[in-house]
């Protein structure tokens, strides 16, 4: 499964989620090798580039070539059990088991 961890200008902000979601596939008891974490700018964005979008809730907009169900809107970049809560509700969907 591929994330994309999106952000403004695709260096810090998203740099920062991807290392949480790993960190948090790494908790969750999951090989992180099995996932494809990548972060990008807004505008690298396309609806092949990953199976889910991990972007700031004020930055979906941003996105309007991607489709709503791929999009993962986080209320806070920066507190991981936003993050956390966001990765587990996809692995749910897709029934792999974690934690």
């Amino acid at each position: 499964m591929k994330f994309a961890c999106v952000c403004q200008s695709g260096l810090g902000t998203s740099f920062m989620v991807q290392m949480n979601l790993q960190a948090i596939l790494q908790e969750e008891g999951l090989d992180v090798n099995e996932f494809q974490l990548d972060h990008m700018d807004v505008g690298s964005a396309t609806p092949e580039a990953a199976d889910y979008f991990f972007v700031e809730a004020t930055l979906v907009t941003a996105l309007p070539n991607i489709p709503a169900e791929k999009i993962v809107p986080l209320a806070s970049i920066i507190d991981k059990e936003v993050a956390r809560e966001a990765v587990n509700g996809v692995l749910e969907r897709h029934g792999i088991n974690h934690g």
